[in-house]
């Protein structure tokens, strides 16, 4: 008799890259059948991690489109994921992070009576605007799950503060490094698979690159202006290069064509593949974000992150040294990065810090504990 599957959810390239590597382990373990079931929530960046990783998903919502609604979407996922589960019958769902298929994906189970387990739990930034609405997306799922893989001791906390009981709490550390090491491996053994990253890195050849990403809704707007301008303000500087990969978001491209222009020590380019952005940040100097992931990555290989939020679900960071808050005022923005640039000690201070998240070995302890779980 065949055992019912874990069943593992994402739709978004930030989820794929967190999962792969747990879908990876899980299925070599071959303990339990493993079903993958894909929402693309962002359809091109998804599929990119999709080619890299190897993964044919064994279910495929295709539920993006252009400009929807949160709830539209909400409810959509939410329909879409329980007629995906009302055919597998999964003996656990397996959702990631803070994304609304993760949300509903864990509320499509929780109306099943399905055991939840939550990979990346308890990130907590204490403001539910902030990041919206990826803080209360957590916050929902919390209750729901049955298994939680913190990645830090602090997001563990997080957890049995809200009243989680400490035996459902699991600090693992974050696949996102299992997934950053993998790929950095593949591309030594293969450097085709990150070379569409050569002609921008010619450009830049002699300079220190600044490797900037920023997306986050609550930066549109006069954030995503003042941060424009500090890099028009860095960017003057002759020692330096500033590497961007471009959100497609509208609120994103249009603000940087207005404030950035053509101009000539800004590499603006399409958003990079997994295994390109991995050498990029391998190759950067310091990174200036407003993501969540990347403040994650960027430590595993000695990068100082500057992150252009007021706050942070990843306090981690902050308190090992390897990053800093330092929000999105212009004058901010550009005397950080100038100080980064010209005091070598504190360069090294922040490169040097502790990575608190994680050794690469998230996804063999989630499946150790997955299966022990299901008594296998």
């Amino acid at each position: 008799m065949t055992r019912p599957p874990i069943l593992i959810i994402f739709g978004t390239r930030p989820e794929a890259i967190k999962l792969f590597p747990v879908v990876r382990v899980l299925r070599d373990s071959g303990a339990v059948p493993v079903r993958v079931c894909v929402t693309a929530q962002h359809r091109g960046m998804l599929d990119q991690v999709l080619d890299i990783a190897g993964l044919v998903p064994d279910h495929d919502l295709d539920l993006m489109e252009p400009g929807q609604s949160l709830d539209r979407l909400t409810a959509r996922l939410l329909t879409g994921l329980g007629e995906v589960m009302d055919s597998e019958r999964p003996a656990m769902v397996v959702v990631q992070g803070d994304t609304a298929t993760a949300m509903a994906g864990a509320l499509a189970a929780y109306y099943r009576k399905i055991p939840v387990a939550h990979v990346e739990a308890g990130l907590r930034s204490g403001n539910i605007y902030q990041p919206w609405p990826e803080e209360v997306n957590r916050r929902m799922i919390a209750p729901i799950a049955e298994l939680h893989f913190a990645p830090t001791e602090t997001a563990a906390a997080a957890l049995r503060a809200e009243g989680i009981a400490p035996a459902r709490v699991h600090v693992t550390g974050n696949s996102v490094i299992d997934a950053l090491h993998w790929t950095k491996a593949r591309i030594a053994a293969d450097p085709m698979l990150a070379s569409g990253l050569d002609p921008v890195l010619a450009r830049l050849a002699g300079k220190r690159i600044l490797l900037v990403t920023t997306h986050r809704r609550e930066n549109f707007g006069d954030g995503m202006a003042a941060i424009a301008r500090a890099l028009r303000r860095i960017a003057e500087r002759e020692d330096v290069g500033i590497l961007f990969p471009m959100h497609p978001n509208p609120n994103v491209v249009a603000v940087m064509d207005e404030i950035l222009g053509d101009h000539p020590a800004i590499a603006r380019i399409a958003p990079l593949d997994y295994p390109q952005f991995v050498r990029a940040l391998d190759a950067a100097h310091i990174v200036l974000t407003d993501s969540g992931g990347v403040q994650e990555e960027a430590p595993a290989l000695g990068k100082p992150v500057l992150v252009m939020r007021e706050t942070t679900e990843r306090p981690e960071g902050v308190a090992a040294g390897t990053a800093r808050l330092i929000g999105t005022d212009e004058d901010r923005i550009a005397a950080e990065v100038f100080a980064l640039l010209d005091d070598t000690d504190r360069y090294a201070a922040m490169a040097r810090a502790h990575n608190p998240f994680g050794a690469g070995n998230t996804a063999e302890q989630i499946n150790r504990i997955m299966t022990h779980a299901l008594g296998l």
